[in-house]
């Protein structure tokens, strides 16, 4: 049984993350996170300012987040491997393959990643990839999850379980967890529900933790046998403030959940 530390990925916080990072993790800060997820902060604002900010509020860099093409080209895989060792953060996470609607686009993703999964490893940095809802989306028998499972070394792939995403794609999050515990330890817990749009089309609705759909307890449960290491709050969109989003996040991860 493990005892994970909580953390937020900046999402919730939209356009801001690309201009006031001073005042995004001040919220983050406030909020009661220790930690929190991002993508290349010394690429986006400097390696100086994002120190001093880091140094200022005494946070912790949970992991590092990219799209595929991020890790298909050599030179951007590389500056961000390396930021990632510079700020201590040792995961790091993939969302997205090559072509999501084909099983040929998965089984090539899946040779790049344990590519750069090895190249990750022997830099102490562990290669996650963030599942979304598509990925369970069936490709004839199979899906991408399950292709990315088996075409790929547990030891140098690892999965970034996003339990909402999970849900969403009509798997069980606990079932999910124990199947694949061997590769889990960085989370993304996130909630909300299905929502029938004036189309008629069922779209996702992002909610504080806590106030959505989503077995929240017993994922966790879940993810704490499966010795998760971050479980990392993640909403993709908010109608309250993010500060106020981000703090009942954490009071729920905290009051409910006991971290």
């Amino acid at each position: 049984m493990s005892n994970p530390t909580p953390a937020i990925q900046l999402i919730v916080f939209g356009e801001r993350n690309q201009t006031d990072l001073p005042g995004v993790l001040a919220e983050v800060k406030a909020a009661g996170f220790p930690a929190f997820e991002a993508g290349n902060l010394f690429a986006a604002f400097g390696e100086a300012q994002t120190r001093d900010i880091l140094a200022e509020t005494g946070l912790k860099v949970a992991g590092a987040h990219f799209g595929y093409g991020d890790f298909a080209d050599p030179a951007k895989f590389e500056a961000n491997l390396t930021y990632c060792t510079a700020v201590g953060t040792s995961n790091l996470m993939c969302s997205g393959v090559a072509d999501s609607k084909t099983i040929e686009g998965y089984k090539a993703s899946a040779k790049l990643f344990n590519e750069i999964g090895k190249i990750a490893r022997d830099n102490g940095v562990a290669f996650n990839y963030h599942n979304h809802a598509w990925e369970f989306t069936d490709l004839g028998g199979t899906n991408g999850m399950e292709i990315l499972a088996s075409e790929t070394d547990p030891e140098l792939v690892k999965f970034n379980i996003d339990v909402f995403w999970v849900w969403y794609g009509n798997d069980d999050p606990v079932r999910f967890i124990g199947e694949h515990a061997a590769r889990a330890g960085y989370f993304h817990f996130k909630d909300g529900k299905r929502r029938t749009d004036e189309n008629g089309a069922v779209r996702p609705y992002f909610l504080e933790l806590g106030r959505g759909d989503v077995d929240l307890k017993a994922a966790y449960g879940a993810a704490v046998a499966a010795d998760a290491t971050w479980i990392t709050s993640e909403q993709d969109s908010t109608e309250l403030t993010s500060l106020e989003s981000a703090t009942i996040s954490r009071s729920f991860l905290r009051d409910s959940l006991g971290i």
